[in-house]
């Protein structure tokens, strides 16, 4: 393999894309710089799931063992009914999706899978340079008078130069915009409220205690909105999303603060255990207008390319947003690991060969399962739950294609060097 330790990576956004990247640069050989906006650099409160397709790609980076001790295992997915709380199906993850998958499907607190992330980015006895991180650092604008050696330029007028650019910076991207790439945002006309709530409280109801005797990644299906849940950290906080549609005023904000009397006016009409898990919300509960990127192969430009949502942002319907973000993260380090500085414009080319196509039908998938998730009480709806007793996925894609096998073309993964189920 060519040497890449003769040129630089700049990456626009710390969070879990970036600093995926950037751990996955590193482990490459190349010197990299993430520039995150943000005072301090870390991630909001609420969970995040990792499908085996991620979690694949995070064993192969070694963090298996630190993982392991950060991260919760659903036992099962459970769907339910909404007026009643029946339950549609329950199917198993756990040992099933280790033995069939060779990775796990496991749920972490957002800030503890960012700090596993970081501190391996730091961390002076890791394989490769030292990623170099700074905050208060967003990136406005790109000086490409050399196209081999764009520039980021941040808002308070500091230029980080390196041999390629990365913009890794979310859905509402300033590296995309620098580019002129065209907007291709869409508002969905759903929002998500998100809340932690502390498992100590879930406990103390008899009407929620359930949730604790076995760990489960639950959906419950209704009319126009959806909610899901689970537990993070051993059960010291229910994770919650619930979506429903937009009220927010998306002209002047895309996110708000929320009260628990909100979670549970959102909600009429449904099972009672729904209004005692959504009271339990304390105070950093918020909403959060749900947008999308309509599907578009353009993700290069020169020695400049995109990343994660800042290229196909998605839906939550599919919980794989970060995880193709993760996916992204490897295939690009596999081809810029794999180039001199003269490779580079080929290698980002084919990363996104590599990548666009599969991340945009992920993207379809989760735009289907607006509709999908949310259908009146009927004879589709019925059918609908015929097809959700089955393990196969939910609408246009199913979980063996998304979850098996790896995006990279080195087999060499850590993660089949020690299976999970023997």
């Amino acid at each position: 393999m060519p040497s890449s330790q003769s040129y630089a990576a700049t990456i626009a956004g710390g969070g879990l894309g970036g600093l995926t990247t950037a751990l996955s640069l590193r482990q490459r050989g190349l010197r990299t710089t993430v520039l995150e906006q943000a005072a301090q650099l870390g991630e909001v409160g609420a969970g995040i799931q990792t499908a085996p397709n991620a979690s694949r790609i995070l064993m192969g980076l070694g963090l298996r063992t630190r993982l392991e001790a950060i991260r919760t295992e659903p036992l099962d997915q459970v769907r339910r009914r909404w007026q009643d709380g029946s339950i549609i199906a329950q199917l198993p993850l756990g040992d099933r999706v280790k033995r069939e998958y060779n990775a796990p499907y496991w749920h972490y607190h957002r800030a503890d899978l960012h700090r596993v992330l970081l501190d391996a980015c730091l961390d002076p006895d890791g394989p490769g340079p030292v990623v170099e991180v700074h905050t208060d650092a967003k990136v406005v604008d790109i000086d490409r008078t050399d196209p081999a050696r764009p520039v980021a330029i941040t808002a308070d007028g500091r230029r980080f130069a390196g041999d390629v650019l990365v913009g890794a910076d979310g859905i509402r991207s300033s590296v995309r915009d620098a580019m002129g790439l065209p907007d291709t945002l869409v508002f969905s006309g759903e929002m998500a409220y998100r809340a932690l709530i502390p498992g100590d409280k879930i406990a103390a109801d008899p009407a929620t205690r359930f949730l604790l005797d076995r760990f489960h990644s639950t959906i419950w299906y209704g009319p126009d909105r959806h909610l899901v849940h689970y537990m993070i950290r051993g059960g010291e906080f229910l994770n919650v999303v619930a979506i429903v549609p937009n009220t927010l005023d998306v002209s002047t904000t895309w996110t708000a603060p929320a009260t628990a009397d909100e979670l549970v006016d959102a909600f009429p009409g449904w099972d009672d255990r729904v209004a005692a898990m959504l009271s339990k919300a304390e105070g950093d509960a918020s909403s959060w207008a749900l947008f999308r990127r309509r599907r578009d192969p353009v993700w290069v430009d020169g020695h400049v390319a995109l990343l994660g949502d800042a290229c196909h942002a998605m839906l939550p319907y599919q919980a794989q947003g970060a995880s193709q973000a993760m996916e992204d993260a490897a295939v690009l380090a596999e081809e810029l690991g794999a180039v001199t500085r003269d490779g580079i414009a080929g290698a980002l080319t084919r990363y996104v060969s590599r990548r666009a196509k599969h991340a945009g039908m992920v993207q379809d998938a989760s735009l289907e399962n607006m509709r999908f998730y949310h259908l009146p009480d009927g004879p589709e709806q019925e059918e609908r739950d015929r097809k959700l007793r089955s393990f196969n996925g939910e609408s246009d894609v199913s979980y063996d294609w998304l979850w098996s096998g790896t995006p990279l073309n080195d087999p060499d993964l850590e993660s089949f060097s020690y299976p999970f189920v023997r």
